[in-house]
């Protein structure tokens, strides 16, 4: 069985070092433990770094490309590299690295195809209030499209099987948190939550420049997860509203007119008109955005065909346990 660490970085020449010599050599229930620094695009050196440091594998992006890019890369990578199991940290040394066989530990047992650790969010001396409603507001979210039971959904702290590793891919830009957790309930996977330790803050957050830049983000976030997600229940939700808006509106306008005062609400009508009809194509949307969903499942599911034979599949834990029952 073979373990490998992987780390997205990003100009982290002063953290990583100290990131990479808290991370273990060995851990129960591995034949090997090999470490990946994925470098999204460093200036300063990162890459050196590393190699002084002894990471196994170095895997680098020309120019930067943001984190969740350079997750799906590690992930490409450590599947390429014959990764049994796959565990995700940050390079700033957020997470305590002790906790990895914690970690790992749900998959070796084959309760779980992801585990997911959760942070003590309110003990956390750094995050601002507004940072742990968010946090507290997205992990919902997720719970709720998702379907699973994940406490703390934005924590980067993660290990998930090389099946599990084959079918994910994520579409935003700005984070691969939210999104992995959503395709692993929609897809199935069992999903776990585990209780882990954090570090003391090493430097600011690097996808926290401000928070109404981070407010901004997590709320476009979170509504392109229920667009991609649940686009039937959005624009249905959405047309169906406006409809009934403009309904009542027009009911208003019938009103008025039976009581032979309706040449005063003609704007009533109008309005009452072109609500309704924004509504109802709106809902004509919702069922094209449903084709749209069902079309890009038919296509992940051939993406990961390939990937399995390019990169050679292995059994999920619920496979596994069907198969060895």
């Amino acid at each position: 069985m073979k373990l490998i660490i992987q780390i997205p970085c990003y100009n982290e020449k002063d953290t990583l070092p100290i990131t990479l010599n808290d991370l273990p050599r060995h851990v129960p229930g591995f034949d090997e433990v090999e470490w990946l620094v994925i470098d999204d695009g460093s200036t300063d050196k990162t890459a050196e770094i590393a190699r002084r440091c002894g990471v196994d594998h170095i895997v680098r992006h020309t120019r930067n490309q943001g984190l969740a890019r350079a997750f799906m890369t590690g992930l490409d990578a450590c599947l390429q590299l014959g990764a049994d199991v796959i565990v995700n940290t940050d390079a700033d040394n957020q997470y305590n690295a002790k906790d990895i066989p914690t970690l790992t530990a749900p998959i070796l047992e084959g309760r779980a195809d992801i585990v997911v650790g959760a942070r003590p969010i309110d003990s956390i001396q750094h995050f601002s209030p507004i940072k742990k409603v968010l946090q507290k507001v997205g992990s919902w979210v997720v719970r709720f499209v998702s379907r699973t039971d994940i406490p703390d959904a934005p924590s980067g702290f993660r290990a998930m099987s090389r099946a599990a590793a084959l079918r994910l891919m994520v579409f935003n830009d700005y984070t691969y948190t939210l999104e992995t957790i959503i395709q692993a309930g929609q897809k199935n996977m069992a999903i776990v939550s585990v209780p882990i330790r954090v570090n003391e803050d090493l430097r600011p957050s690097r996808l926290v420049k401000s928070i109404p830049s981070y407010v901004k983000r997590s709320i476009a976030t979170i509504i392109r997860i229920f667009v991609i997600y649940k686009p039937f229940r959005f624009f249905a939700t959405i047309g169906t509203t406006v409809f009934a808006l403009g309904f009542l509106i027009g009911l208003r306008f019938l009103f008025f007119y039976a009581m032979g005062k309706g040449e005063g609400h003609v704007q009533s009508l109008i309005l009452a008109a072109l609500l309704m009809g924004m509504g109802f194509q709106t809902i004509l949307i919702a069922f094209v955005a449903d084709l749209q969903a069902a079309n890009r499942k038919m296509l992940e599911d051939l993406r990961y065909s390939i990937r399995r034979h390019n990169y050679g599949g292995s059994f999920s834990s619920q496979e596994r346990i069907k198969k060895d029952g």
